[in-house]
């Protein structure tokens, strides 16, 4: 076993250095991000007190870090929940100077009988290796009114459209394989998630998501009501799109679809951010940390602008017969980068003289 630190988290992980599923408990330094966005959001947002779930803990380094790096008042009680690593987990909790106690407790239990044998939770972290399908309907049950439901894919090429029947049988909607493949994606998970929470009438709306290297990743905020569902699910529409011109179009049947155009959907076409708490976000971010900053640093110009997809910069100019300007020549009000395409534009209302 080898002994590294992330944040101001100490970690016994395997020293073998290849990550798979086979591993009983393996640590993914590449998710480093992905929990310091988790940080950032809960020091971002108004919820004291919270009763935090890591069914899928691993090695504990989440639920550590939480209980190191959060602000005070944030935790009333985590559980951390790994049927294959309980052991490891106390190990690490010792190796940071943490006791176990009736606020801090290791179960070792089946991820989807955890969450059911419990109370419920006001922020259930659900990071799986693969699709998230299987733990979704536990979390959404055990999720509290006003609760953050965070949620990880890393199955990326069924949402994106790499493999458009595992998207079908999995996601119940069609990706799309273009330049914006991977925010229909999102928005296809989003979606998902959401029938699902319709069921039990909660209301999941994203106020946070992103897609980075191999995965994507959701926070959602729980509200209860049938009145607040039926709202939310006016949002899950298709979208339609011209290869040849690049329009594209939101509508609600497939049937209005244009000859020409291709679809992906039904997916969710809100917002994918909260802006006011991307705002804080912003503002809260440590400038040193330069990849979770560079990344906030977009989202929240990216967050202004409330549209489904964007613009590939260089089919762009190939359709409008003009050379390729850099990005920060066709950035102006109403236009923003997009942290989904490193050439991709954001643009607000119809596309004109962007470039």
């Amino acid at each position: 076993m080898d002994t590294i630190t992330e944040g101001e988290a100490k970690i016994k992980v395997s020293d073998e250095k290849k990550i798979s599923k086979k591993l009983e408990v393996f640590y993914n330094p590449v998710m480093k991000l992905n929990r310091d966005v988790s940080l950032l959001l809960l020091n971002s947002i108004d919820n004291k007190e919270m009763q935090i779930a890591d069914p899928l803990a691993g090695t504990g380094i989440r639920g550590i870090r939480f209980l190191k790096e959060l602000e005070k008042n944030k935790i009333k009680n985590i559980s951390f929940n790994d049927y294959k690593s309980a052991e490891n987990i106390k190990e690490n909790l010792k190796l940071n100077n943490i006791k176990e106690s009736k606020n801090i407790v290791v179960f070792s239990k089946d991820a989807n009988l955890f969450l059911l044998e419990s109370n419920g939770f006001d922020y259930i972290d659900i990071d799986p290796f693969g699709t998230p399908n299987p733990f979704l309907e536990s979390a959404i049950v055990r999720l509290s009114r006003h609760g953050i439901l965070a949620v990880t894919a890393t199955d990326t090429s069924a949402l994106s459209g790499s493999s458009e029947t595992a998207c079908k049988r999995k996601y119940w909607a069609k990706p799309l394989k273009n330049e914006f493949m991977h925010e229909t994606g999102i928005r296809i998970l989003i979606r998902k998630v959401q029938l699902i929470g319709a069921e039990f009438e909660k209301a999941l709306t994203p106020i946070f998501s992103y897609s980075k290297d191999h995965y994507y990743r959701i926070f959602f905020r729980c509200e209860k009501g049938r009145q607040k569902v039926d709202e939310l699910l006016k949002h899950h529409n298709y979208l339609i799109y011209n290869w040849k011109t690049l329009e594209r179009k939101i509508t609600d049947s497939i049937f209005n679809k244009e000859k020409g155009f291709d679809y992906a959907g039904p997916l969710w076409v809100g917002n994918l951010w909260n802006p006011g708490l991307v705002n804080k976000m912003y503002e809260k971010c440590d400038f040193k940390n330069k990849e979770l900053f560079n990344l906030i640093k977009i989202i929240k110009e990216e967050s202004k602008i409330d549209s489904v997809g964007f613009y590939d910069l260089s089919k762009l100019a190939k359709i409008q017969k003009k050379i390729i300007p850099k990005i920060e020549k066709v950035i102006k009000k109403g236009v923003s980068r997009t942290h989904f395409l490193g050439c991709g534009i954001r643009v607000k209302g119809t596309l004109k003289l962007v470039l």
